[in-house]
C-alpha cells in the first residue's frame, strides 16, 4: 500500500491548517471549512479539533473528513506559550491617610472620619498610568473581618492598582439587617453616600463589565457577578435594594445583570439629574438635599407599578431605530422562522409520550450555550440526573454514549463534555422521594439565577409538582403559570415548562392527531398564559425518525408565529437535525441506547420518557 496521502487528503488539510493556527490546546468545535458553505445550518461547528505539541487532530462529525495537520513553523499551540505571570503589588503594612491621601478624598467631598471608618488607608505604590511610585489611597476588602484583599487608586489621577483578587461588596461588613442595602459601581461613590448618612452603602468589586451588547453583559462577564451570591445573606435581610450604578452604557449593562440575579420585583434604581453620573457627582453639585433626593425618590426597577409613558421613551426611540428584533436562535434555520428565544419568556412544550419534546427543549438548550455561552438549570422528575446528563453530552459530543453498532465517544470525549455540562448546567433535584411545590422549586431557581447567572430553565413535566388539596386544579394551574411566567420576567430568564396533553382520540385515519394549547390536561390556562406554544410530534415513530415541531402560539409577532417545521431526530447520538443535514439522523429509527435502562418499576411510573434530568 502506498504511503503517501492521496490529492482529496492533501486538499481538505490545505482547508483545515488555516482555520486551526493559533488556537489553545485542547478540545475545540470550528465550522468546517470543506462542507460549512454547502449545508443548511452554515452555522453549525461540525468540525472537532484536538490541539497539542504535536499538531491539530481534526474529525468532521458531518462529512467525515479526519486527518492531523501540522502547526505552521515556528507557530506553538497558544497555552504552550504560558502567560507571563501578572506582577502582584507586594503586601505592604498600610499607614493612616497621609496628606496626599486627604486632599484626595476632599477633592471628592469626602471626610477622613468616613475614609477611616471604612478602613480606608495610604501608601505609595508602583501605577503604571504614572509610570513611578506614587501616593494612593487603599480600598479594602474584608472576609469575616479579615483583609484579603485590597484596591489602590492613585491619588493625582485614574491608576489603579491592587492587591489580591477583590471579589466581595466593599463595605459589605458594615451594612445593617432591615435597612436599605446599596449598591454602587465604585467604592469612592460608596464612602460618598456613607458620608451622607447611608451607612448601608456598598460598591461592586470589579467595577463595570466591559462587554457589553444591546445593553446587556456578555455570558462571559457573568463571572464577575459571584458578589450577588456572596452577599446573599445581607440582601435577603435588607427592607430595599437600591442599584445606585453608573449612568453610562456599562454601568447600566452592570445594573440589569444585579437586578436580575437579585430578583426585578425586590430592586429599586436611581434617576441621576441632568450632568450627574454617578453618586459622587451629585454630592458635589447638589449636596445633601441631591443625596437624599436621589436614594429617597428612587423607583421599583421596571416589572411592576406605574410609571409615567417618559419612562419608556428612551426604550422607545431604541425600538423605533433598530426595531423589535428577534429571540436568540434555537440552531434550526427552520425553526427560527417560527420561534425564537427571548429573557423574560414562557414557552409551554407539550406532545405524545415518547414524541420527543424534552429532547427538543435539551437540544434548544445545549445549543445555545455552545452558541451564546448561555447557563440552565434543569428541574425534571422523569428521569435520573446520570442518565438526562449521558444525553446532553451525546448532544454536545454528537456522538453515542454506550457502547453499540456505532463508535462510541472516547474517554477524552467525555471528559471534556463533563466540562461542558459543568459550565453550563445546574439541577434541581428532589432527593427525598417527595413531591416538590411550585414554591420550592423556583426557591431554588432564585439560588442559581445569584449563584451561577443561568437564563434558561426547563421544568418537566407538571405532574409531578404537588398540588394544594384545596384548590381547583383550572386555577391552580392558573396561578401556577402566572408565578412561573412572573418569576421569568422578574430574573430575565427563559421558562420551557413541559405538559403532558390529555388523552386525544385517534381520528378516521386511524392516527392521533398532534396536541395544541387547549389539549394539555389540566386548565385551558395552558394555552392562555403561554408567551409561545410548541407540539413536538412524530407521526410514525416506529419507522421515520421525522419529528414535526408546531407552533401554536407567539404571543408577539417578532419573536415567532404559527406554523410547522421537520426536523430529524438521531437516537444514537439523541440530537436533532435539519433535513439533508446530518447523515447519521436516518440511522437507528427503532433503537434507542437508553431505552433499556432503569427497572421494570421505573418503567411503569414512567408516563413520558422523553429524556429529562431532574434538579
Amino acid at each position: 500500500m502506498s504511503s503517501a496521502k492521496s490529492e482529496d487528503a492533501v486538499g481538505i488539510e490545505r482547508m483545515v491548517q488555516p482555520v486551526v493556527q493559533g488556537l489553545r490546546m485542547g478540545q475545540h468545535r470550528l465550522r468546517c471549512p470543506n462542507c460549512g458553505a454547502q449545508r443548511k445550518n452554515k452555522g453549525d461547528k461540525s468540525l472537532s479539533v484536538r490541539v497539542d505539541e504535536k499538531g491539530a487532530a481534526f474529525n468532521c462529525w458531518h462529512c467525515q473528513e479526519a486527518g492531523v495537520v501540522p502547526l505552521a513553523d515556528g507557530m506553538k499551540p497558544m497555552q504552550a506559550e504560558r502567560r507571563k505571570p501578572v506582577a502582584v503589588a507586594p503586601k505592604r503594612n498600610w499607614s493612616s491617610i497621609n496628606t496626599a491621601g486627604a486632599a484626595f478624598l476632599k477633592s471628592r467631598g469626602i471626610s477622613v472620619e468616613t475614609a477611616e471608618k471604612l478602613g480606608v488607608k495610604s501608601t505609595r505604590q508602583y501605577i503604571q498610568a504614572a509610570g513611578g511610585e506614587v501616593d494612593c489611597v487603599v480600598f479594602p476588602y474584608l472576609n469575616q473581618s479579615e483583609e484579603y484583599a485590597a484596591k489602590l487608586r492613585w491619588t493625582g489621577g485614574k491608576g489603579f492598582s491592587s492587591n489580591g483578587a477583590p471579589a466581595s461588596l466593599f463595605n459589605l461588613q458594615n451594612v445593617e439587617p432591615n435597612d436599605w442595602l446599596i449598591i454602587c459601581e465604585g467604592e469612592i461613590d460608596c464612602l460618598t453616600l456613607v458620608e451622607a448618612g447611608y451607612t448601608s452603602a456598598t460598591s461592586i468589586p470589579l467595577g463595570a463589565v466591559l462587554k457589553v451588547a444591546d445593553g446587556q453583559i456578555n455570558p462571559e462577564e457573568d463571572g464577575k457577578f459571584r458578589f450577588v451570591w456572596d452577599a446573599k445573606k445581607q440582601i435577603d435581610r435588607a427592607s430595599r435594594v437600591v442599584i445606585c450604578c453608573d449612568a453610562d452604557a456599562s454601568g447600566q449593562a452592570a445594573a440589569e445583570e444585579i437586578a436580575r440575579r437579585i430578583g426585578k420585583d425586590r430592586v429599586w434604581t436611581v434617576e441621576y439629574p441632568d450632568g450627574c453620573k454617578d453618586a459622587n457627582d451629585v454630592w458635589l453639585k447638589h449636596g445633601q438635599s441631591g443625596i437624599d433626593t436621589l436614594i429617597t425618590d428612587c423607583v421599583p426597577w421596571p416589572i411592576s407599578g406605574l410609571y409615567d409613558s417618559s419612562h419608556f421613551f428612551d426604550q422607545l426611540d431604541d425600538i423605533y431605530e433598530k426595531g423589535m428584533g428577534r429571540g436568540e436562535s434555537t440552531g434550526y434555520p427552520s425553526l427560527d422562522e417560527l420561534y425564537s428565544v427571548s429573557a423574560g419568556m414562557l414557552t409551554i412544550v407539550t406532545g405524545h409520550p415518547s414524541s420527543g419534546k424534552s429532547e427538543l427543549v435539551d437540544q434548544i438548550m445545549v445549543n445555545l450555550s455552545q452558541a451564546k455561552g448561555w447557563k440552565h438549570a434543569i428541574c425534571s422528575f422523569e428521569n435520573e440526573p446520570r442518565l438526562h446528563i449521558a444525553k446532553l453530552i451525546s448532544k454536545h459530543i454528537r456522538k453515542p454514549f454506550f457502547t453499540g453498532n456505532n463508535p462510541r465517544m472516547e474517554p477524552e470525549e467525555l471528559e471534556i463534555g463533563k466540562q461542558f455540562i459543568r459550565e453550563h448546567f445546574s439541577f434541581v433535584y428532589q432527593a427525598d422521594g417527595a413531591m416538590a411545590t411550585m414554591d420550592s422549586i423556583l426557591e431554588r431557581l432564585k439560588a442559581a439565577v445569584m449563584r451561577y447567572g443561568i437564563r434558561g430553565v426547563v421544568i418537566d413535566p407538571y405532574n409531578y409538582i404537588a398540588k394544594p388539596n384545596d384548590v381547583a386544579e383550572t386555577e391552580w394551574i392558573s396561578v401556577m403559570l402566572s408565578k412561573v411566567r412572573l418569576f421569568a420576567q422578574a430574573h430575565g430568564l427563559h421558562v420551557w415548562f413541559v405538559a403532558h396533553p390529555a388523552k386525544m382520540m385517534r381520528n378516521a385515519e386511524g392516527k392521533v392527531p398532534p396536541p395544541k394549547g387547549y389539549d394539555i390536561s389540566g386548565s385551558a390556562a395552558w394555552f392562555a398564559k403561554a408567551d409561545h406554544g410548541l407540539t413536538v410530534h412524530r407521526p410514525d415513530p416506529t419507522r421515520s425518525v421525522a419529528s414535526e415541531v408546531h407552533s401554536w402560539k407567539s404571543r408577539f409577532s417578532w419573536l415567532g408565529k404559527q406554523g410547522q417545521c421537520t426536523l430529524m431526530f438521531s437516537t444514537i447520538t439523541s440530537t436533532y437535525s435539519e433535513i439533508g443535514d446530518d447523515t447519521v439522523s436516518a440511522i437507528g429509527a427503532l433503537y434507542d441506547p437508553f431505552a433499556d435502562i432503569g427497572s421494570p418499576e421505573d418503567k411503569q411510573q414512567v408516563e413520558d420518557d422523553d429524556t429529562a434530568v431532574p434538579f
